[in-house]
């Protein structure tokens, strides 16, 4: 890779590993879909700025409005909120590391609802080992297991699967319209942030401002990069090293989510989480694997 491109590379994992911390600190202060709201609302105007820059928006594309909201629901809001509510409840890191399942989901997906997906030995294998290390993460066989933990493992898987869904919905359905990605993430960000206006109770939201560091995290960190730079770094990646090798950044932010837990956070991280997600790295690795035989 060129040198722009693994920085890049890098600062695209980073951002997106240091989301979890950003997500949890924000939810001590504010409700989860608010966590939600604010990070759409700044995270959209980039991607705005940057679309109008680029002169990609069309006002006919409006007709396919109803792929927008779709995507707003998958690829946003549920994929957002669940995600928020997981590290709200869980480890940071944990809940980082649950988010590595997210390629597991969008194979399976892929095999029942796309025709040229195949389910063949070794992707079953990768399916396996990465269902494996979800259960080691989860703990489930511990019989001292909180609610709160299975709530908040529930919310992660839940928002993992979401956003699997919507890789495959805009597979079938949204990338036939050959639509420019700074213009797409535009409309599904803006219905989005529209949903968002309906759905969000803004009782107390403001309390997030109470706490600068939270604030921060959340508008830059949740917000502006986490969000807005974030799909702008990665449609450089795709521009550069094609779909295929850019989608091998999901490796990633699970190791810096643990990273940032344990040796930043200080968070009681066990080995065995460590392992359940290096299965889930290993699995997603083997169905990659597949795709490229």
């Amino acid at each position: 890779m060129k040198n722009l491109t693994i920085i890049a590379f890098l600062a695209l994992s980073i951002i997106w590993g240091s989301n979890f911390i950003y997500m949890k600190m924000a939810a001590v202060y504010v409700e989860p879909i608010q966590v939600v709201f604010y990070r759409v609302l700044f995270g959209f105007i980039p991607v705005f700025l940057y679309a109008i820059y680029k002169k990609s928006l069309k006002l006919k594309d409006l007709k396919y409005s109803f792929h927008f909201i779709i995507m707003s629901l998958l690829a946003t809001v549920i994929y957002y909120y669940g995600f928020v509510k997981g590290s709200d409840l869980l480890l940071s890191g944990i809940a980082g590391a649950l988010s590595g399942a997210i390629p597991l989901f969008s194979f399976l997906l892929g095999a029942i609802f796309l025709k040229e997906e195949k389910i063949t030995k070794l992707a079953f294998l990768g399916v396996l080992l990465g269902f494996v290390g979800v259960l080691l993460i989860s703990d489930v066989f511990n019989e001292n297991i909180m609610a709160s933990n299975i709530e908040g493992m529930l919310s992660v898987i839940l928002g993992s699967l979401s956003v699997g869904a919507s890789f495959i919905y805009a597979k079938k359905y949204v990338i036939p319209l050959k639509l420019k990605a700074e213009a797409f993430t535009t409309y599904q960000l803006g219905f989005g942030l529209l949903l968002l206006l309906f759905i969000t109770d803004f009782n107390g939201i403001n309390n997030i401002w109470q706490d600068a560091h939270s604030a921060i995290g959340m508008v830059v960190g949740l917000g502006l990069l986490g969000t807005g730079l974030a799909y702008i770094i990665y449609y450089y990646m795709i521009e550069e090293l094609g779909a295929l090798k850019a989608s091998s950044i999901t490796y990633v932010p699970p190791v810096i989510a643990l990273i940032i837990g344990i040796f930043i956070v200080g968070e009681d991280i066990k080995l065995m989480d460590i392992v359940g997600m290096g299965l889930i790295l290993l699995g997603v690795f083997l169905i990659n694997q597949r795709k490229k035989a």
